[in-house]
């Protein structure tokens, strides 16, 4: 019984509902939703994730679970009127983990619980069916046997893999009962082999046993690095669910499958799923049998499937999205055994949440919540040229031209379109390969039989996934479409050989480790050699050369274009874009930038015009100075004549020069041993000898944090002088053309008031003289950006003389943490991820706890200043989905990135303004 004022441990399935996932997790959620529904559900209960997390830090169960787990099993049993492994007729029961994100594979399940010596016959006498008894003795065993115990799982394949080689058996449905309890009888040696114990015949030992490995494999390896992936928190924990057991290998009458309430490649509306006739759930998700389309069950059993779709219909619309159902047909009964929101591909997802609000399940805000700025961004990677579309009709069975024929590519196979993508890269065999040769730069494609979630690590690593077995369903399948991998699966004509480091096509084609393949994930094909990639078709929309009408009403162009226009319509905060030059703005506005949120002047001083700033630096005479300004003068003009006049009526913010100033001089060691060797010609050359003198005098140890910035200009006589007189000048010259240019001139790495005040004087007086010698108005706003924990921290002074700050993020995160990001990512970042110390790299996602309080007081106080202060942000976490979300909740104005970033955070912009309305849209991760 439960101990006073404890927390409850356990839950009914008719105690929860589908907004308990936090507590029930996923699986338990939705198995006492789908029970109030009145769905045919196998009776159980839930253990909570409170159960989990109180075990993992006590290392063993709480006080108080036990008593409510032995008052739930009996009421189980007395509902299903026999007792857990009770000898003439057992009740067998699952444990499944469930935590309230969807981590297919991560975590560990084992069926048949209850199963002994002493009940197998009492199974077999009540099925009637002794094959069906020991089948499932022999999964309790290999289940338990891996999941709980540690024992290899290879070693069981090997096992079964003998014990079919020996009666000469296709697959394990050919070995009979006489079969299966000779392998009983391997695998229970081999567990008291490798596990030091015997398999236990305690049925109430087995169900403690497997309800404690559920807990443990929170905390597993794989799961680990799945939720640092997903970006899923670690200290959630999972719940368990125990669940009385259905039989789907009772015979041809039976089996399992899973099914899709609309196709998760494609959003696609129709009858999606796989189905494997005389089979346990996990068959399946395996991929170590081929399943037959879900399409085919109505041909096996009719009634069970007018019931499934019926079932499938009253999902969708109660949780009004695409649903993933998990269910077992026991000799004509269906039951259901899962459901969720169902994993999906980002064109997936744009399609359906339009295909749903058409349908009147959802609103437009609504839909813009079941996408993200991520989804968006897979949707404009390339994919594949229609020609490799052409060819691989030609030749997918293996008879197609040689690779000359078309390009230095051929297809050589195929297989089911798991998900979408165009992936090339060099075969590998296993995880370990894959992990390494990624790391070194290759790109990989990792091919397997079927994967496992062992294989994890590897498929984060590969560009795509290609496997011979398995369908939609499959791990590789799901997994890959979780993470946006392009996936290949089934493809049944390739002879995989991990062994031996290859595979085998039709034809004789020998593909072996190394050897370069594309895999399409939309068509299903295989292909040896590089295949040509051309433009997604989202990216053709955001450039114009697509209409968003073009296509079918479904089509994925058309749902882009309406979720993108209600985000634009919803969003507060407005977006700019980082260019440099007239090329980039034009490309900039292309894809919906609101003005320039960060023009980098130092990457105009390249090439040629590098030789200018040397010359200005090294100058030692007033006279120096002056001949290199004037030469670079009109070179700047120019330059932002052209951002102006592509960006005219739209801010453009431009920062003044920023480079660390070696980067404007000669490399100190090359000009060393140049000098070096010409004094031991007799050779000389004086000018080197003191352009030498000059670096080094010159020469700083850590650049980054050098001469550089305001420091630059203050140094430097004459020089912002030079860019703000450029900048006026073009100005004055877009209005005398009928323009209406708006600079915003920016102060880079400032640190303190004083540094400021300087050169903002200075910029009034260039815009006053330019002004009186062109009549034109050219006077601009003078800001800051704020890129140092000083500059953050005395906020409120620097807002007295900037009328804008711009966070530049990614120079604050580097002086914030104290490491400079080219040096760390290539060192100890992986370490510190692995370590759990980063979630993600703080490069990528802005660091919240430490830049992020940074931002935020610099805000406040800039504004407690002056009121009317433009904020911005213009690193590249400007493009980043969750620092848009953050930028909003902190009350900036605009954020600036990359053009091809901008559509995603156009998308991100809106779907945190529609966040604060409340409400939860599907979990799509």
């Amino acid at each position: 019984m439960p101990v006073p004022n404890s927390p409850k441990y356990v839950y009914a399935f008719a105690e929860g509902n589908k907004d308990l996932k936090d507590l029930l997790g996923g699986k338990g959620a939705n198995l006492a939703e789908m029970s109030n529904l009145g769905l045919p559900v196998p009776p159980g209960f839930t253990i909570t994730t409170e159960a989990c997390r109180a075990y993992l830090a006590g290392g063993e169960e709480p006080t108080g679970l036990r008593g409510e787990v032995d008052a739930h099993l009996a009421a189980l049993e007395e509902r299903m009127g026999r007792r857990l492994g009770q000898p003439d007729d057992p009740l067998l029961v699952s444990v499944r983990s469930g935590a309230a994100f969807s981590m297919p594979g991560m975590m560990d399940t084992v069926l048949n619980i209850g199963l002994s010596d002493a009940s197998v016959d009492g199974l077999a006498a009540q099925a009637g069916d002794e094959r069906f008894a020991w089948d499932s003795y022999r999964r309790l065993i290999q289940m338990f046997g891996k999941t709980v115990l540690g024992v290899d799982g290879e070693l069981f394949e090997e096992r079964l893999e003998s014990a079919k080689d020996a009666k000469g058996a296709a697959s394990d449905l050919d070995l009979d009962a006489s079969d299966l309890r000779s392998l009983v009888t391997a695998y229970k040696e081999l567990v008291a082999k490798e596990a030091g114990q015997d398999f236990p015949q305690d049925p109430r030992t087995q169900l403690d046993l497997a309800v404690r490995a559920v807990f443990s494999s929170w905390n597993g390896e794989r799961a680990r690095l799945y939720r640092r992936q997903e970006r899923i928190p670690d200290d959630l924990g999972t719940a368990v669910n125990i669940v009385a057991m259905v039989f789907g290998n009772l015979g041809a009458d039976s089996g399992t499958g899973v099914a899709f309430t609309r196709d998760p490649a494609t959003g696609k509306q129709g009858v999606y799923g796989d189905y494997l006739a005389n089979a346990q759930g996990e068959d399946v998700v395996a991929g170590i049998r081929n399943t037959v389309s879900l399409a085919d069950l109505e041909r096996l059993d009719k009634s069970s499937y007018d019931q499934l779709l019926d079932i499938m219909r009253t999902l969708e619309d109660h949780y009004r999205d695409l649903c993933d159902i998990e269910f077992t047909i026991e000799r004509g009964t269906l039951w259901m055994l899962q459901t969720r929101v169902g994993k999906r591909t980002a064109e997936a997802a744009f399609r359906i949440a339009a295909q749903l609000v058409d349908q009147g399940l959802i609103d437009e805000d609504e839909a813009l919540r079941r996408v993200t700025g991520a989804q968006l961004a897979q949707l404009m990677f390339p994919r594949f040229a229609e020609r490799t579309e052409r060819t691989e009709r030609a030749g997918a069975s293996g008879d197609g031209p040689d690779a000359g024929d078309d390009g230095d590519f051929r297809p050589i196979a195929r297989g089911i379109a798991a998900s979408p993508g165009a992936a090339v890269g060099r075969a590998v065999f296993d995880q370990d390969t894959a992990v390494e040769w990624a790391n070194n730069g290759d790109r990989v494609i990792l091919v397997r039989r079927e994967t496992n979630p062992d294989d994890l690590a590897g498929m984060v690593a590969a560009e795509g996934i290609l496997t011979s077995r398995g369908g939609k369903t499959s791990h590789a399948a799901v997994v890959a479409r979780g993470m946006g991998k392009t996936c290949v699966c089934g493809a049944e004509s390739l002879d995989v050989d991990p062994g031996r480091r290859r595979f085998t096509a039709p034809g004789g084609i020998e593909v072996g480790e190394g050897d370069v393949i594309s895999v399409d994930g939309t068509s299903g094909c295989v292909y040896l050699g590089e295949a040509p990639v051309v433009p997604s078709a989202v990216v053709d929309y955001f450039e114009g050369r697509t209409a968003p009408t073009d296509g079918e009403s479904d089509a994925l162009v058309p749902a882009v274009h309406r979720i993108m226009a209600h985000a634009d319509a919803r969003r507060r905060l407005r977006v700019r874009a980082n260019a440099d030059t007239g090329e980039d703005a034009e490309r900039a506005l292309r894809f919906g930038a609101e003005g320039i949120g960060l023009l980098r002047t130092e990457h105009m001083f390249l090439g040629e015009r590098r030789k200018h700033v040397e010359r200005l630096v090294l100058a030692d005479t007033d006279d120096g100075r002056t001949a290199a300004l004037d030469a670079l003068l009109p070179l700047q003009r120019r330059d932002f004549a052209d951002v102006l006049a592509a960006m005219d009526g739209l801010p453009v913010t431009i920062r003044l020069l920023d480079p660390p100033l070696h980067e404007f001089l000669p490399d100190l060691t090359d000009l060393s041993v140049r000098v070096a060797l010409a004094e031991a010609r007799g050779e000389e050359d004086a000018d080197d000898r003191a352009l030498l003198d000059a670096v080094r005098r010159l020469h700083e140890q850590n650049p980054m944090l050098g001469l550089r910035g305001v420091r630059l200009g203050l140094v430097i006589p004459g020089l912002f002088a030079m860019q703000i007189r450029a900048i006026a000048e073009a100005a004055a010259e877009r209005v005398r053309e009928g323009g209406t240019p708006h600079a915003e001139i920016m102060v880079p790495l400032v640190g303190g008031v004083q540094e400021l005040e300087i050169i903002r004087d200075e910029a009034h007086s260039v815009f006053a003289a330019v002004a009186e010698e062109t009549g034109a108005e050219v006077s601009f706003p003078v800001g800051t950006m704020i890129e140092l924990p000083r500059a953050a921290l005395t906020a409120g002074q620097i807002a007295e003389a900037a009328e804008f700050f711009s966070f530049g993020t990614n120079d604050l995160t580097q002086t914030t943490w104290g490491f400079s990001r080219d040096d760390v990512e290539a060192s100890f970042f992986t370490a510190y991820l692995d370590a759990g110390i980063f979630g993600v790299s703080p490069f990528e996602t802005l660091d919240r706890d430490g830049v992020g309080r940074l931002v935020a007081l610099a805000v406040s106080e800039g504004r407690a200043t002056r009121p009317d202060l433009a904020l911005g942000v213009c690193g590249e976490h400007g493009g980043d989905p969750e620092s848009v979300r953050f930028f909003h909740d902190v009350g900036l104005d605009y954020v600036s990135c990359s053009p091809f970033r901008l559509p995603v955070a156009r998308l991100e912009a809106g779907r945190a303004a529609v966040a604060r309305d409340g409400g939860k849209g599907g979990d799509t991760r």
